[in-house]
């Protein structure tokens, strides 16, 4: 593995994670292109995990008041001045977290082992990209038509029930490497009466937990090859910059841009790459 490895997977990593384009997939086809494959070294699998981990601070960092609010660290302000409509204003809760995790993170580890064994090939994640456009395609179209009423404009508006029902949707990608864990949720808010935004900030932050989880099991499947010291420090750090770095930026990038940028370009993404790595590498 060469500095330039690191370079590459850790923009991989920054720039497809909270997108929805499955970071998983693209993992998954960038080590086709560096050689890697299914012969994954050691090493790398090392060297994911530490770049995971600097997405889910990135997206921690975009996140810190609301994490700061839910943790009960924010700044103690007098009711008087507080308003009626503030006081009795919706907020995001642990619960709504809870229910939107819950079921992804139970049916990943109840089928870790056959999602590896089958899910983590280049020609089902192809067929992945292709399926997560297809639906992220017929939610928004389904959501633009009217026929969606929409009853959360923010995060904080969410319900339990609307939590619920994206934490099952959610459930297709943890399944099912190469979905899309961000477009199932995204996709599934709208179509369960989340705005865009609202739809894109719960997806986001309910990553942080989900990523938490995901990365610590990892780290704790492969804690060898960390005691074992089987990577370079100076590999690892630029690794961890470079896709920290990246995440924040995507992630800012896209919140900013949401109102130019339509589920449907990302989905005639998946398919143009489906598309080419199936010409190019599968065939």
């Amino acid at each position: 593995m060469h500095w330039w490895d690191a370079v590459i997977l850790g923009i991989v990593e920054g720039l497809t994670e909270f997108l929805p384009v499955s970071s998983t997939g693209h993992m998954i086809l960038t080590n086709e292109l560096l050689g890697y494959g299914r012969n994954t070294p050691e090493e790398l699998k090392s060297f994911e995990i530490v770049i995971q981990f600097a997405a889910i601070l990135a997206i921690a960092f975009v996140y810190r008041g609301k994490i700061a609010q839910m943790l009960g660290f924010r700044r103690v302000v007098s009711t008087r001045s507080l308003s009626v409509d503030e006081l009795t204003r919706p907020r995001l809760g642990f619960t709504h977290v809870l229910l939107g995790i819950a079921p992804s993170l139970a049916v990943a580890y109840l089928l870790r082992e056959p999602i590896k064994e089958l899910g983590f090939q280049t020609v089902p994640v192809l067929w992945a990209l292709v399926a997560g456009g297809v639906y992220m395609w017929a939610a928004e179209a389904l959501y633009e038509s009217g026929k969606i009423r929409r009853t959360a404009e923010t995060m904080d508006e969410i319900s339990w029930r609307q939590a619920l029902a994206i934490g099952c949707i959610q459930c297709i990608s943890a399944i099912w490497p190469g979905f899309s864990r961000s477009g199932s949720t995204i996709a599934g808010g709208m179509l369960v009466g989340l705005s865009y935004r609202a739809s894109a900030d719960f997806s986001f932050f309910i990553a942080i937990p989900i990523m938490a989880c995901a990365t610590g099991y990892e780290l704790l499947e492969n804690r060898h090859l960390f005691l074992g010291g089987a990577m370079d420090a100076g590999f690892l750090a630029l690794g961890f910059a470079v896709s920290f770095v990246t995440a924040l930026v995507v992630v800012v990038g896209f919140l900013r841009a949401l109102q130019k940028i339509k589920l449907k370009h990302f989905a005639w993404y998946r398919f143009a790459l489906a598309a080419i790595f199936y010409a190019t590498i599968v065939r």
